[in-house]
């Protein structure tokens, strides 16, 4: 498998399929590069498909130093894949851990980015969750390194945003869950306590978010309570958004239900790519619930 090293010497191990305009895809806490296998047979027919493994998950490297885990890092990752492989201008697409890099990069690496889409994002986001959201990330990553991870395998993956899944398709579930349980220990502790616990809320990114004019796709499952608020916050901020709310759909809806989402990310950049992505019009913000202001 190809890697590609990072400027702080991190080793981190690519698949590339297909041809054509770049598309990278970023995967979430839970998962590794297969969790885009239903994507990457999709669009690798007509893009030139990337996926890759952060730190922290083999055959990536796995740093021992907690400093190595961070925000920061898991955005100039995705920077970093992409000036290697000579990809920029890229479509970008993140699901939960990957979509909060996806749209840091948006914010400080606009020029590598042709488009993000951000699937679900915003946990420890919604008002008054930020306390619980970092009690219940120190609980949990404290119970990986006392348990391992194939045993707390089967507890993060019976969350209450993971059984939808479970319920629509158990096969898939039962996937999922293998390869969870083949992840390193001491990488999820470590991703677990420096970019999940210590990345910024959305909330406190709203002016950063405002200024933003890459063409975003925002989407939620509307069985993933923590990131329904933060995806509507994210649709109001950013001028050049879409919100797209899967039905029935949980926190893995690219797994969950892939033809409808390779659907709706293929209509998303096919008009980006044709020129035909715009600003929200400020109109549609003033106010008003019935009315507009046109004179007759």
């Amino acid at each position: 498998m190809p890697s590609i090293t990072t400027e702080d010497g991190v080793e981190l191990h690519y698949e590339e399929t297909g041809s054509g305009t770049p598309l990278i895809f970023v995967h979430e806490f839970a998962g590794d590069m297969r969790s885009w296998e239903p994507q990457i047979r999709f669009f690798a027919r007509r893009y030139r498909c990337i996926s890759y493994n952060a730190r922290g998950y083999p055959p990536s490297a796995v740093p021992q130093d907690g400093a190595a885990y961070s925000q920061d890092r898991a955005t100039d990752d995705i920077a970093a894949v992409i000036r290697a492989l000579d990809l920029a201008p890229a479509h970008v697409v993140g699901l939960s851990m990957g979509a909060f890099a996806t749209l840091h990069l948006g914010l400080r690496h606009p020029h590598l980015a042709r488009s993000l889409t951000a699937a679900g994002v915003g946990y420890g986001a919604q008002p008054g969750k930020r306390d619980q959201f970092r009690a219940e990330v120190n609980a949990t990553a404290d119970r990986i390194a006392a348990e391992g991870m194939e045993t707390m395998s089967r507890v993060y993956g019976s969350g209450p945003t993971r059984l939808v899944f479970e319920e629509k398709d158990t096969r898939g579930y039962a996937e999922f869950l293998s390869q969870l349980a083949e992840h390193d220990t001491t990488g999820s502790v470590l991703t677990m306590r420096g970019v999940q616990r210590e990345r910024p809320s959305l909330l406190e990114l709203e002016a950063q978010f405002r200024q933003m004019k890459l063409p975003t796709l925002v989407i939620a499952g509307d069985e993933d309570d923590p990131t329904l608020e933060p995806s509507v916050f994210l649709k109001r901020v950013i001028s050049t958004s879409a919100l797209l709310v899967m039905p029935r759909c949980g926190h893995t809806m690219n797994l969950e239900d892939p033809d409808a989402f390779n659907r709706a990310l293929l209509d998303f950049i096919t008009w980006v790519d044709a020129g035909r992505w715009w600003e929200r019009n400020p109109a549609t913000l003033a106010g008003g619930i019935i009315a507009g202001t046109a004179k007759g």
